[in-house]
């Protein structure tokens, strides 16, 4: 398949990405052979991807600044994760950015009424404050995972060069989905033929 149609597939969601949102963060960021897809490269992708994975409303949008604010954390929740799939000692500035993001924004949540739903709980925030309280969802999500029973099924995508992580369903798997393994069979295959 080219690079080019590559580019333009959606990639299946990876093992794990439905249930963590910090799986589904670091994976915005696709390397492909000879090229790079960025779901967050600005605002307007941003925003889509936010409101594709319910983590804000239909309509509702990020400014360049914010943007800039996801992307960072991204990059941090990405080394956290490579690090947990690498059984390597995890950054300290990110392990410093992602508790950061999880202090910034109010955690209490307070009792609310209206007719339609009746009591019931609410975390409320100013609009200028509504990157904080998604970055720290986000941020949340990612220390659970990491700090939780699925921790030690972070795993990194052995067919390079995809960037991507995902949860192991068992043991033997090596790969984010079906397209990487077949991909990397099919160069096997390949490269067997091609020497025979």
């Amino acid at each position: 398949m080219s690079e080019e149609k590559e580019k333009g597939r959606p990639l299946p969601p990876a093992p794990g990405s439905a249930e963590h949102a910090g799986i589904a963060l670091a994976n915005t960021w696709q390397v492909f052979s000879g090229g790079t897809r960025d779901l967050l490269a600005d605002r307007e992708r941003a925003s889509s991807w936010l409101a594709d994975n319910g983590l804000i409303g239909q309509g509702a949008a990020l400014g360049d600044p914010c943007t800039a604010r996801l992307r960072t954390l991204r990059h941090h929740v990405r080394r956290l994760l490579s690090a947990t799939a690498g059984a390597s000692e995890p950054p300290e500035d990110s392990i410093t950015a992602v508790n950061a993001a999880i202090k910034a924004a109010p955690s209490a949540t307070l009792i609310a009424w209206d007719r339609e739903r009746g009591l019931h709980r609410v975390v409320t925030h100013p609009v200028d404050e509504l990157t904080d309280s998604l970055l720290a969802a986000l941020a949340a999500d990612t220390a659970e995972l990491l700090c939780g029973p699925d921790a030690s099924r972070i795993a990194a995508c052995a067919a390079a060069p995809c960037s991507r992580f995902y949860l192991r369903t068992h043991g033997a798997r090596q790969w984010c989905s079906v397209r990487c393994g077949d991909r990397i069979r099919a160069a096997r295959a390949y490269r067997r033929k091609s020497s025979a």
